[in-house]
């Protein structure tokens, strides 16, 4: 429970049908250490209150558990390793991986309960055989099965949804009916450790506080047009990602964008938008939900960022940990560590990490 309107309607539906619910929050780091007003919403204890007041009205017990130690070296380390290597990661993936979906497990067998119970909006079916199918959420708009595609059998076997036929409109409403001081409140939209959006600010200053070696992604270097005249100057190349406009500090006659970091080189390649786009996606750290893939090539939908539609593709899995994923049309800014899913129709077939 982060507060939220979402986890506290998932809690109180479970309750209204009769479960045993046991509220807990996950502390991940201090609000102090970002640089994070306390009375800012997200992942720290700033929403404690608020999730302590609901398992309070509906009558359960709540508990905060602190994994503050694990979030930092599994997801914040991470997330600066990875734009020290010229790549632009996803960590509330990694933190549902990691933590929500893995550590919060654990846990639930020490407290005696059998489920975890979450506020995404995803559906799980069963199909002819057993197995278990992570479904997309009816609200088209909140659909949140891309963030969870890494899920196994034992996890979804032992997860419940409660919001994943509702819509956000519906859930609000039901709020209301229970009464929910929370629900109005609010949705937080940025990375919940960097709440001001200057990436390149956190990674310098979460470098330099943690004893980080990021001194070469940090360091100024080139930017290049695509024939490798210099066109200026850029600030580190952990600063910036794949589809980038503002920030540049370079005028043009045209808009210009980052096509390619070349870490090695610490040369930064900008282009037009017509450079940003192609078709082929290569995936590894692949997880495969809905059973064996083929073995020749299959038709399917994807996407390679949260926000898109999926897009008709042509999928085929090359190794034992890879894919590759052919669009019909071409994708704008594919981009190294975020992360390719794949669907038939409404039901997730797995995904994996961009290389």
């Amino acid at each position: 429970m982060s507060g939220g309107v979402d986890s506290s309607v998932a809690a109180y539906l479970l309750d209204k049908q009769g479960y045993d619910v046991t509220g807990a929050m996950m502390k991940l780091f201090e609000n102090e250490d970002v640089g994070e007003s306390i009375l800012d919403p997200c992942c720290a204890l700033a929403g404690k209150n608020d999730a302590a007041a609901v398992a309070e009205k509906l009558g359960f017990p709540f508990f905060v558990f602190n994994y503050t130690e694990e979030f930092r070296r599994g997801i914040m380390d991470e997330f600066v390793a990875e734009y020290a290597r010229g790549r632009t990661p996803n960590p509330c993936v990694e933190c549902n991986r990691l933590l929500k979906f893995g550590a919060l497990y654990d846990r639930a067998d020490a407290l005696g309960c059998s489920h975890v119970a979450t506020g995404h909006y995803v559906r799980v079916e069963r199909d002819g055989s057993g197995r278990y199918l992570l479904k997309k959420g009816f609200d088209e708009v909140k659909d949140q099965s891309y963030v969870l595609f890494f899920l196994s059998q034992m996890q979804l076997a032992r997860s419940i949804f409660p919001l994943g036929e509702l819509s956000k409109g519906e859930v609000r409403e039901l709020a209301f009916v229970a009464g929910l001081d929370n629900a109005t409140k609010a949705e937080s939209q940025d990375i919940c450790f960097v709440p001001d959006g200057d990436y390149g600010g956190f990674l310098e200053t979460y470098s330099r506080e943690h004893g980080l070696d990021t001194t070469a992604s940090l360091t100024s270097g080139d930017f290049l047009d695509s024939d490798g005249e210099v066109m200026g100057r850029h600030r580190g190349i952990a600063r910036y990602t794949i589809g980038q406009r503002r920030g540049l500090g370079i005028s043009d006659a045209y808009r210009l964008y980052v096509t390619h970091l070349d870490v090695e080189r610490n040369v930064i390649i900008l282009g037009n938008n017509e450079d940003l786009f192609s078709r082929e996606v290569s995936a590894n750290r692949i997880n495969i939900i809905a059973g064996a893939l083929p073995r020749n090539e299959f038709r399917c939908t994807a996407k390679i960022r949260y926000g898109m539609r999926e897009q008709p593709a042509t999928v085929v899995q090359t190794g034992e940990d890879e894919l590759e994923i052919v669009f019909d049309e071409p994708q704008r800014a594919v981009t190294a560590g975020q992360y390719a899913v794949i669907y038939d129709n409404e039901t997730v077939i797995g995904g994996g990490t961009i290389k």
